[in-house]
């Protein structure tokens, strides 16, 4: 930044005349704020002056996000990952001071793997959460296999060539994401689902491998659903157990136990039971109590044997789908050991968890029967419901750039769903967000995930300064521009239709005019108004600002073809939705090689493509 190179040292007594500043460790005399878990909780204090002065943290990773902290104060900005989203002032003559104390608000701030993603987009993404001051990063399943397996194979675009991948590569690229993350004294989260399958000897590798198929000495304890134990519909993954019989518990914590023994790099390692909804065991000693005691059960178990073996490594249980409903039998006999995650992902994103509490509904239990709220109030009933017997440690498992982007392809009225969401959690009792979200949610620019990292570490930051703030690093001048642009396409493609909340026409009786007005019509000529701006910016000078112009041309393109396929599909003329649709798929993958650290193209051809399928015909 000043094109001066200081000297790095060890030895704390200075030179005569040395500027020095002392960065971790005995810091000197600045005065880090309290916080609750010294090791869990980031607070930094800084105190830099053109004469040298301190970085200190709570702890070591806490000094390394006091340093970018300080970084950005002095005019850095980090918009993406990787070296394309790092923008670096030049400063002359003595630097400002930097003098400020803070802690984060909440504990828990990380991103899962998702999506389809190489050994670089994940890397790219461990180094630049820090920068932006983050916490945390989680690994799903025993080696993520099917998330590095999709770009390898290059799932949804046979454009580019496959290269050859195995478990064995993907536990190699798992073990440098976790070394990456020690480095940064990241907090890891690791596995999840898998637990009811891997002690079996059945690869818990996705969603779309198999169909697998139980040999007769596995399906004693499979889950009993409609009179059969089997896979169910043939994935490891979404099988659940006979949780009743003391031989399925036994070989899970047994499982538990040695991986936690084998990757002491963990800190909070998750046991979930199998994916899916409505597929637990229904023999009649399983139907003695809900899924959520047996899970309970078996949880107590787990810490049995943990405390056993002297391992005080923190386990995170899981509200999802069957597990919504709380248990009525079981309680947690070592709460402190445990994490609460709360993963509502039946919820719409049209609308912000409520300011104020409003009083949802909770479906009656009936086994494999179940129905799943959508409402953000009804979601909050169940978590209540949980929090009545459990006050220990939480967070928010949310899916907000998992899928629902797509549906927003603005981000702007979704980021602030996001900034409103992030702001109530303490509310809500949760201590922080872990997003299941696909790596490359930067395109066309990456306001959204800034929105999700500054408003986790300060919920009273605005949405407007995080959001023009992030826009005028990426784009400099004409930023506002931008951010105008933005604002339309998140109104003229209607999420909330996207997300099928709203009707399309009419056309069977010929009644246009009974739909809610849509405004895909005039999204060409304003992607042609933004295709004239990026043109220009394409050429600036600054690598990250050309490159942030270079990826707003080709969502113009993007856009303004899918606002084509949504019309006609609005409109119910299938034919043209789906040819429409085609061409924008293939622009896709024809760019993907442009577009990939910003855009996951797998995960948006199979997000999008059954909307124009012939058998969903209108939405």
């Amino acid at each position: 930044m000043t094109g001066v190179w200081p000297d790095v040292v060890d030895d704390a007594a200075p030179a005569n005349g040395q500027v020095v500043l002392r960065v971790g460790g005995d810091a000197g005399q600045v005065a880090v704020p309290c916080v609750r878990d010294a090791e869990l909780d980031d607070a930094y204090a800084i105190d830099v002056a053109p004469d040298g002065g301190a970085i200190a943290g709570s702890n070591p990773r806490s000094v390394l996000l006091g340093v970018y902290r300080c970084l950005s104060e002095l005019g850095c900005r980090w918009v993406r990952p990787g070296l394309l989203g790092e923008r670096l002032p030049r400063l002359k003559g003595a630097l400002p001071p930097v003098r400020l104390a803070d802690a984060a608000a909440y504990r828990h701030r990380a991103v899962c793997i998702e999506g389809a993603v190489s050994e670089a987009h994940v890397v790219d993404m461990v180094e630049w959460l820090p920068r932006v001051g983050m916490n945390g990063y989680f690994v799903q399943f025993h080696d993520g296999y099917t998330f590095f397996e999709r770009w390898y194979s290059h799932r949804q675009n046979p454009r580019l060539s496959t290269e050859p991948f195995d478990r064995d590569r993907a536990s190699a690229i798992v073990a440098r994401v976790a070394s990456e993350a020690a480095r940064r004294g990241l907090l890891y989260h690791a596995v999840g689902h898998g637990w009811t399958c891997e002690p079996f000897g059945l690869p818990g590798l996705g969603w779309e491998y198999g169909p697998v198929a139980a040999g007769p000495e596995i399906e004693p304890f499979l889950a009993l659903v409609n009179g059969k134990r089997a896979i169910w519909e043939g994935i490891p993954l979404n099988t659940n157990l006979c949780y009743s019989n003391p031989e399925v518990r036994r070989r899970m914590v047994e499982d538990v136990c040695r991986y936690s023994a084998a990757h002491p790099e963990v800190s909070f390692l998750h046991v979930w039971l199998a994916d899916g909804a409505n597929n637990q065991c229904e023999c009649e000693a399983c139907a003695r109590m809900r899924p959520a005691d047996w899970y309970v059960l078996l949880l107590n178990e787990m810490d049995r044997e943990l405390d056993r073996q002297g391992s005080s490594m923190r386990i995170v249980f899981l509200l999802y789908v069957d597990l919504l409903w709380p248990p009525e039998k079981e309680r947690l006999t070592n709460p402190g050991r445990f994490v609460l995650m709360f993963a509502p992902i039946t919820r719409s994103y049209t609308r912000s968890y409520p300011l104020h509490r409003a009083s949802g509904d909770m479906k009656p239990y009936v086994r494999n029967r179940l129905e799943f709220p959508r409402s953000v109030e009804d979601n909050l009933a169940y978590l209540d419901a949980w929090r009545q017997w459990f006050d220990g440690d939480s967070f928010d498992f949310d899916y907000h750039y998992m899928w629902d982007h797509y549906n927003d392809p603005g981000g702007m009225q979704l980021a602030r769903v996001l900034h409103e969401d992030i702001r109530r959690l303490k509310a809500m009792g949760l201590n922080g967000l872990v997003s299941c979200q696909t790596q490359r949610a930067f395109f066309p620019t990456g306001a959204g995930m800034a929105v999700l990292a500054r408003t986790l570490w300060n919920p009273g930051v605005p949405f407007d300064a995080i959001v023009n703030d992030c826009l005028e690093a990426s784009f400099g001048e004409g930023w506002s521009d931008v951010r105008a642009y933005l604002d339309d396409m998140s109104e003229m493609f209607d999420p909330p239709y996207l997300r099928g909340e709203r009707p399309s026409a009419d056309v069977d009786r010929g009644n246009v005019q009974c739909a809610p007005p849509v405004r895909f019509r005039e999204v060409p000529a304003r992607t042609a108004e933004a295709r004239a701006l990026a043109a220009e910016g394409s050429a600036n000078p600054d690598p990250c600002v050309a490159a942030s112009w270079r990826y707003l041309l080709h969502h113009a393109d993007l856009c303004e073809k899918l606002a084509r396929a949504y019309d006609a599909r609005w409109r119910g003329d299938l034919a043209e939705a789906q040819r429409c649709w085609a061409q924008t798929a293939e622009i896709l993958r024809d760019r993907e090689p442009e577009v990939h650290p910003v855009l996951d193209v797998y995960l948006m051809i199979s997000t999008l493509q059954s909307r124009f399928a012939p058998r969903n015909g209108l939405a």
